[in-house]
């Protein structure tokens, strides 16, 4: 009697051929999952080896001069010339500058005294006060160090003539640095806000995501189609256990934050948490879509990760938002993230209030109600 090839417990390396071979040929016919397996790693390195940038030019800038002389146009000139900055606006009060900072509109102001060039004659070291939103401290790091460039070409080009003893004095002009919202540069004051974001990204979208594909594979989803219930009842039904989720791990994240970090919180609580609920309901429609889309749990977990990746590097959380191209920021604020990062650190660190963000909040409100619409669209009325 001829002797079987190896015994049950051992190793064949026949019976694993043939088992390596049949997983290929599921692979292989199952076309959504060999396209993401294929279109992921492609799409990935290409967007962000393009889109991230971790030194930003042209940020928004807005100007206050209260010096009309040739030295100050000059001045004024020198910061238009620079890579790093970008005047968008000639502000009239330090009121107007400090709203539009709190609103996210800026991220300098930049403001020449009065009777500037009579003092800098005069060798009175008149001051030159550049305020920087210092909330996201990698963002404006390259332009603050620019500015030394930019006061060298003002003495190259300007001191010369009369005023060439200017150069012989050590500093002439008195360039004042304020870093506002965030003084001492802190980078944790910049990240843990966004971080809120980011987990509930991750757990909401991940966890909504596999609802209904756990209910196919278990089996279970016959029963929930034969119930009397509207798609729209699913979905809140499904959604409404992980906002409350949601809602626990934000509170954890601000209670270990400011007892582990001392995160000042300078802003209301009930705007932030009021706020916080449209921005988890969008995930969790963003994860219903996915779930109803997906036809098992791998493809869901693939969906999911497509979503939570540029999530966390397109918005503003990681890298500089204004260092992408403008391409790379059209698809950013495509994702909700993108303005809960802004809302967070505006509440947190500036204590704005409702006037300020609501130019985030409704971008937000009109991304919820779009992914409700797809979710209740997508939503299986049947097994088919």
């Amino acid at each position: 009697m001829p002797k079987p090839e190896s015994s049950p417990s051992g190793l064949s390396l026949r019976r694993m051929l043939a088992l390596i071979r049949k997983e290929f040929l599921q692979l292989l016919r199952d076309r959504p999952t060999l396209a993401m397996v294929v279109m992921i790693p492609i799409i990935q390195v290409v967007l962000f080896g393009y889109a991230i940038n971790t030194d930003p030019r042209h940020l928004p800038t807005a100007l206050i001069v209260r010096d009309m002389s040739d030295m100050s146009r000059s001045l004024v000139a020198g910061f238009h010339n620079s890579e790093y900055f970008k005047i968008v606006a000639d502000v009239k009060s330090d009121a107007q500058a400090r709203e539009m900072l709190q609103r996210g509109e800026l991220y300098f102001v930049i403001t020449i005294e009065e009777n500037f060039n009579r003092r800098l004659v005069r060798g009175e070291k008149p001051s030159l006060l550049l305020e920087a939103d210092a909330t996201d401290t990698a963002a404006i790091a390259g332009a603050l160090a620019a500015v030394d460039g930019i006061m060298a070409r003002l003495s190259s080009k300007e001191f010369v003539g009369p005023l060439a003893y200017l150069k012989q004095v050590p500093a002439p002009i008195n360039v004042m640095v304020q870093r506002l919202y965030n003084p001492e540069g802190f980078t944790r004051y910049n990240i843990i806000p966004g971080l809120i974001g980011v987990v509930l990204t991750l757990t909401g979208v991940m966890m909504t995501a596999l609802a209904l594909t756990r209910e196919l594979e278990r089996g279970t989803m016959e029963n929930l189609l034969v119930m009397p219930v509207r798609p729209l009842e699913v979905m809140f039904g499904k959604i409404l256990p992980y906002t409350l989720i949601s809602y626990v791990q934000s509170a954890l994240i601000i209670l270990v934050a400011q007892t582990l970090f001392g995160i000042p919180i300078l802003g209301s609580m009930s705007l932030f948490f009021m706020v916080l609920l449209v921005f988890i309901v969008c995930n969790l429609a963003l994860g219903f879509c996915i779930s109803a889309v997906a036809k098992n749990k791998t493809q869901a977990l693939q969906l999911s990760f497509m979503i939570i990746l540029p999530s966390i590097l397109l918005t503003g959380f990681l890298f500089p938002f204004y260092g992408m191209p403008q391409w790379a920021q059209a698809i950013g604020s495509l994702f909700p993230m993108t303005y809960f990062v802004r809302i967070s650190r505006a509440i947190v660190l500036k204590g704005a209030e409702f006037p300020q963000i609501w130019h985030n909040v409704w971008p937000m409100l009109v991304i919820m109600l779009v992914l409700a619409v797809l979710a209740i669209k997508f939503y299986r009325k049947t097994m088919d």
